[in-house]
């Protein structure tokens, strides 16, 4: 018997859901006899053609257990120790990763504040400086979030123009895609026209966040921007010793449509959510919704009572901003619940 109430529906996080069902199916079909460990079984090597088929080339791609791991390990691959990463204020590997980078990375990161999660060429030049000074840890790799961290998507021309302007200083790019399947099915695109189209390196590529059991990949779009991936791995303990797990979920989501169709309802529920508590008095969305995040401000008093019945995070307490997130299994019910509690205590 399951330990909780298998009907309760937070806002938190997309991280908060179960696994998808055919993930389900995908792991326990994976499960009969014995396969080579540490990656040379054969689920490992067809998940190589499987996110070659979505990146338009060949790749190779290295899963490990989780977001951080992958954009920790991703990052070591593409610096020298003098190395420098320049990302937003907000970026995860900045705010979420509890030092990661810097404290098992050895990785420095050089921020910028953003309003709208993105960085241009503009923001990026205000810390893409000083190379060839030895006193300054050396801007080597631009780190972009796609979806970012407050839910905006940026568009396959702004990733261009970033990769354009950093390629030309010599710096290369990183792509965390937690939520990589969030960003395509909001802009209607494949996964390439925003990565291997537009110059993007090494992207972290997402899978717990749309219904995995657990497991990321790092995929080496250009295979001379990283540099000893499978021994990082390991140092970084993100080496899997029953890998086919692993990458038999991530072919489970991303061999059919799986990946697309549960994004896509996860944005269309945040979508949902959004227009039931637009204009509600003392209600202000204070980002686009472009994928399956909603950024709103209510009223300290009126979330304090709302989260007696829906778990959901602060992003900015001190304005009274909030975050919720949809999931592949919210349902429109889950949303109307929520938006007629949030009206009644209005």
């Amino acid at each position: 018997m399951p330990l909780h109430d298998t009907e309760l529906r937070s806002f938190a996080s997309d991280n908060y859901s179960g696994v998808h069902p055919e993930v389900l199916e995908a792991v326990a079909a994976a499960n009969g006899g014995h396969q080579v460990s540490y990656g040379e079984d054969v689920y490992t090597e067809r998940l190589q053609e499987v996110l070659a088929g979505h990146f338009g080339r060949p790749v190779e791609a290295f899963p490990v257990f989780n977001g951080t791991g992958a954009n920790v390990v991703a990052l070591q691959s593409m610096l020298p120790r003098w190395g420098a990463v320049v990302c937003s204020s907000n970026a995860h590997i900045h705010c979420d990763e509890n030092g990661a980078p810097e404290r098992m990375g050895g990785i420095k990161l050089l921020t910028v504040d953003v309003p709208d999660g993105k960085l241009t060429p503009d923001l990026i030049d205000q810390q893409a400086w000083g190379w060839g000074d030895e006193h300054r840890a050396q801007p080597l790799v631009v780190s972009i979030t796609q979806t970012t961290e407050l839910g905006t998507a940026y568009t396959p021309d702004e990733i261009g123009a970033i990769c354009d302007h950093a390629h030309e200083r010599g710096m290369r790019v990183h792509l965390d895609g937690a939520r990589i399947s969030n960003a395509a099915a909001s802009l209607g695109v494949p996964i390439s026209v925003f990565t291997t189209d537009v110059g993007v390196d090494v992207v972290s590529f997402g899978g717990t966040k749309n219904g995995m059991l657990m497991g990321e990949a790092v995929v080496v779009l250009d295979p001379s921007a990283a540099e000893g991936l499978k021994y990082l791995r390991k140092m970084s303990m993100q080496l899997a010793s029953k890998m086919r797990f692993i990458s038999a979920q991530l072919i489970a989501l991303y061999e059919g449509d799986l990946w697309l169709r549960s994004a896509s309802h996860a944005n269309a529920m945040a979508t949902r959510l959004a227009d039931g508590v637009r204009g509600l008095p003392g209600v202000e969305l204070t980002q686009p919704v472009e994928a399956n995040g909603v950024f709103v401000i209510v009223p300290d008093d009126v979330t304090e009572q709302l989260r007696k019945r829906f778990r959901f995070y602060d992003w900015d307490a001190a304005r009274g901003e909030r975050r919720w997130m949809c999931s592949f299994d919210t349902t429109e019910a889950d949303v109307d619940a929520f938006v007629t509690e949030l009206r009644s205590l209005l």
